[in-house]
């Protein structure tokens, strides 16, 4: 089936919707960049897939794909139910429009989506993404990926989510500032720091013996 399919696309023709029916989630998954390029977008609008088992590379390409088969319906309520099942190739772009259209996404969706634009995500577009279901988000908060997204966050911006994150990045540590000279590599640290630590002494005593000489 997989060969037919190849030797189809290879003769010019795109997928449509009959031909994604014959193929199915199963081998959609098989399938090349190339071969799944020539999905004709408006197709989808007629076949249920469900990418969530295919390469990321796939997901973001069926995500594409989707996105221009329901452009049409972007600012309508149906949009999100219609996307949905492809949202796991969406950049973090088109998630953080999603947080302003109060979508409430389920924990068990927002955990499958791109670790790359689910970290690009701020605290307050994941509650707008989640929204009645933000307190799932705590279920989560010791397991990948969320425990990676909350690492990299301000704690001070995880605590106006008022569910009880920890984790996130402390603010107000103290910044050492190193010397702008360099440092023989040599020279023990100690011997460095002690000689450091004496210079304006050594510096006063100086400037005494030129005064008083």
């Amino acid at each position: 089936a997989l060969a037919a399919i190849k030797r189809y696309v290879e003769l010019g023709n795109a997928l449509n919707a009959t031909a994604l029916d014959a193929i199915g989630t199963r081998y959609v998954c098989l399938l090349n960049a190339t071969e799944l390029e020539a999905i004709d977008p408006p197709s989808l609008k007629l076949v249920s897939l469900d990418p969530s088992a295919c390469s990321q590379e796939t997901k973001n390409i069926l995500y594409q794909k989707a996105k221009a088969a329901f452009s049409d319906q972007h600012h309508l309520p149906a949009y999100y139910e219609l996307i949905l099942p492809y949202l796991g190739g969406a950049p973090a772009v088109d998630l953080k429009a999603l947080s302003k259209d109060n979508v409430n996404m389920n924990i068990s969706t927002f955990v499958t989506l791109r670790r790359d634009s689910l970290m690009s995500l701020t605290p307050s577009e994941v509650q707008g993404l989640l929204g009645l279901n933000l307190p799932d988000l705590a279920k989560w908060q010791y397991r990948a990926p969320v425990r990676g997204w909350i690492q990299v966050q301000k704690q001070s911006e995880l605590d106006k989510l008022r569910i009880g994150l920890t984790g996130g990045t402390q603010e107000g540590y103290i910044n050492i500032v190193t010397p702008k000279f360099p440092v023989p590599s040599s020279a023990p640290l100690g011997t460095v720091a002690t000689a450091l630590h004496l210079l304006p002494a050594l510096l006063l005593s100086f400037l005494m013996m030129s005064i008083l000489s």
